[in-house]
């Protein structure tokens, strides 16, 4: 079963390198990784995606939690929350008729044309990993060069 989780810890050298250790020490894949600095410059939330039983996760979250910089450790699955993940896909056009559906199709799923070069289109695209998976999906009667994705990023929603 897929897990999000979101991790809040310090803003040192060599935090994120413990945390992936700590998965790599075990075995655990790691499907996504994102972390950035927050509101305060001291801390940096890491979202992190991966793929386990309830009983793998309850082990992970454990141990994410006895590392020194890590302050707070929460499964986003297990409560109301927003996730995003951005995408930017390179197209090419060859035609104006190929022009027009990459525009309609990027319409369609609220994709921005961010570059046009040389004949190709450069598309961003956020939203959940169905949405994202759905519009390349509806790309493949168009030539895909490229795929760049960041990843899941998520927070609960509310005040806590």
């Amino acid at each position: 079963m897929r897990h999000t989780l979101s991790i809040l810890m310090e803003n040192e050298s060599g935090a994120l390198s413990r945390v992936a250790g700590l998965f790599s020490a075990r075995g655990y894949n790691i499907e996504s990784l994102n972390v950035a600095v927050t509101d305060d410059p001291t801390l940096s939330r890491l979202t992190l995606v991966t793929r386990g039983n309830d009983r793998i996760i309850e082990q992970i979250m454990k141990q994410l939690n006895k590392l020194i910089d890590v302050v707070k450790v929460l499964d986003l699955g297990d409560h109301p929350h927003v996730e995003r993940e951005l995408m930017l896909v390179k197209v090419e056009a060859s035609d104006m008729e190929s022009c027009d559906s990459i525009k309609r199709v990027s319409d369609i799923f609220r994709g921005r044309v961010v570059d046009i070069y040389n004949r190709t289109y450069t598309i961003e695209i956020t939203g959940g990993q169905e949405k994202l998976n759905a519009f390349l999906s509806a790309m493949q009667q168009h030539a895909v060069l490229e795929v760049a994705r960041s990843g899941a990023v998520g927070i609960m929603r509310g005040n806590a």
